[in-house]
């Protein structure tokens, strides 16, 4: 049975930090998916459109990630997928706390779907989204944060 993986995230913008998972993911799984959730309670920085171009041109040159969008629940979007695993990155202790939350209750909801957790390497810990949101939106150098080659006007 194929392993598929769903990364989900709102990804706004994707850092380092997220490509550092899915490449370590490659090493579990045979496929992954970055799903672009569409967040109704956030502002976002970069059109959900743009969100999944870069995340496609990032891993252009890698057959097994793809890039797609989603609304709705994640459960959902598994399914739809034949999803076997949901991956995610953990930074800290409270990132564990939030994500073992919602694992617990996804797994009430899709039982056929495991969760699995990797540790964010120590370098990429600082690294989050609404962090880097914010020195783009004040104008500052994010390219320090972004996977390489990623020119994060052109998204804007």
């Amino acid at each position: 049975m194929e392993k598929i993986a769903v990364f989900p995230g709102s990804f706004d913008p994707f850092t380092v930090g997220h490509e550092n998972i899915v490449l370590r993911g490659l090493g579990i799984f045979d496929k992954i998916i970055v799903a672009i959730g569409i967040h109704s309670t956030k502002q976002p920085l970069l059109k959900i459109e743009s969100r999944v171009e870069m995340v496609s041109q990032i891993f252009s040159t890698n057959d097994r990630v793809t890039a797609d969008s989603f609304e709705g629940l994640t459960v959902d979007y598994c399914r739809k997928v034949n999803a076997t695993h949901m991956l995610r990155g953990i930074r800290t202790s409270a990132d564990f706390e939030y994500e073992r939350a919602i694992a617990q209750i996804n797994k009430q909801m899709l039982p056929t779907v495991e969760s699995i957790f990797l540790l964010t390497t120590p370098e990429h810990t600082p690294i989050n989204s609404t962090i880097i949101r914010d020195i783009i939106r004040n104008g500052g150098d994010a390219s320090l944060f972004l996977p390489a080659g990623v020119d994060i006007k052109s998204y804007l």
